[in-house]
């Protein structure tokens, strides 16, 4: 399976599947010195890990991370860092009357379309589970990018027709929602006990910040910053749309060129703009701004009502789908995105390393090389 590696210098690989006995990333790339320790990946499980409210599903996961190479005496060595977490709660029986069956809104079809068969158990390789691993490397690219003062801050901003007013950074972590508003929070838990009552689930958006950022992040041609933030975020497997900045209002009725540009101005000697619908990004380039994106996660795809489908054999039948699902998975992927979007940023850090001929005289320079032999 091609498919399992994103990044260039920074590198996340993962595997395992949901159902499988444990599930992991290997991290290339990572330079030698940083300060690691589980304890600085944990918390970041800690917030995707299912079981923990009443709006999401009762599995039960520790997630407890295990670091199994790549640190000695409580720093990154430059080798791979492999990160481990155990499955500990996979109920495999609950997927056995629907072994024969494509799942609407799953991968099923296509997986078995593409390989031959499928891991039926929860989707295998195709569950949300996996993002489990892809958190463990992003909060490694996290804790790298606070050395450079670069911090990364995801939230709910709605679920169904509830809107979260951004009021207060500090309330994001006090809710099961994860939005940063207490009273709209309130409500979102209302709609999806609602919706969950209906056998029914309900989608809704995450928006991203990162604040700290240097101009001149992302290349200007394949390997743009929104490019590579796209492709890194659609691969969370419940995203279905991306808004770089002002997105989709950029293309609507009342926005003109003069508008929709961010005009520049110089603070303190500095060059800023006056606005920022750009999202931070200019030519596929980071412009030193706050840099926003928002995606679109679409309703958890196992719902307890019949649905029509088919079998394996091509013929048609009903599937009710039993076990433990989540009537929304926004809140439990606001931390994947805020780590795939870590991924994308700590990448571009070192390969922007490279860009200026002044950056490698500063290591490679006169004075710290040493004199023929």
């Amino acid at each position: 399976m091609a498919g399992s590696s994103f990044g260039n210098l920074f590198r996340i690989t993962t595997f395992g599947e949901s159902h499988g006995a444990a599930l992991g990333a290997v991290v290339d790339g990572c330079p030698a010195g940083l300060s690691l320790s589980e304890e600085d990946i944990q918390p970041f499980l800690d917030r995707r890990r299912p079981g923990q409210s009443g709006i999401t599903t009762s599995r039960k996961e520790s997630d407890r991370i295990r670091i199994l190479s790549g640190v000695f005496e409580g720093k990154t060595t430059g080798t791979p860092i492999a990160f481990l977490m155990e499955n500990e709660d996979h109920h495999s029986a609950d997927y056995s009357n629907i072994a024969d069956k494509f799942r609407p809104g799953h991968a099923d079809f296509c997986f078995e379309e593409k390989y031959g068969f499928r891991d039926y158990r929860g989707g295998g390789r195709s569950s949300g589970r996996e993002t489990a691993a892809r958190v463990a490397g992003g909060a490694l690219a996290i804790r790298l990018l606070k050395e450079f003062g670069i911090s990364v801050c995801a939230y709910t901003s709605s679920i169904g027709d509830v809107e979260a007013p951004f009021t207060d950074r500090e309330e994001i972590l006090k809710n099961p929602v994860f939005m940063p508003d207490k009273e709209a929070a309130e409500k979102a838990v209302e709609l999806i006990k609602k919706v969950a009552g209906e056998k029914d689930s309900v989608g809704g958006c995450i928006t991203c910040f990162a604040d700290g950022l240097p101009a001149g992040l992302g290349e200007p041609v394949f390997e743009k910053l929104d490019a590579l933030l796209s492709h890194a975020l659609v691969s969370v497997g419940a995203v279905k749309g991306i808004e770089i900045g002002d997105g989709f209002l950029a293309a609507g009725p009342s926005s003109r060129g003069s508008v929709n540009n961010d005009e520049f101005m110089m603070e303190n000697g500095v060059v800023r703009k006056k606005t920022n619908h750009s999202g931070g990004v200019l030519g596929g380039i980071s412009d030193g701004s706050r840099l926003i994106t928002r995606v679109a996660i679409k309703p958890t795809p196992s719902i307890a009502r019949a649905q029509k489908t088919v079998t394996k054999d091509k013929e048609e039948t009903e599937i009710l789908i039993h076990g433990r699902h989540d009537p929304v998975v926004v809140p439990r992927a606001v931390v994947v995105v805020e780590c795939m979007t870590a991924l994308v940023l700590a990448d571009l850090l070192l390969m922007n390393a490279t860009s200026k001929l002044e950056n490698l005289k500063k290591i490679y320079g006169n004075e710290n090389t040493l004199p023929p032999a």
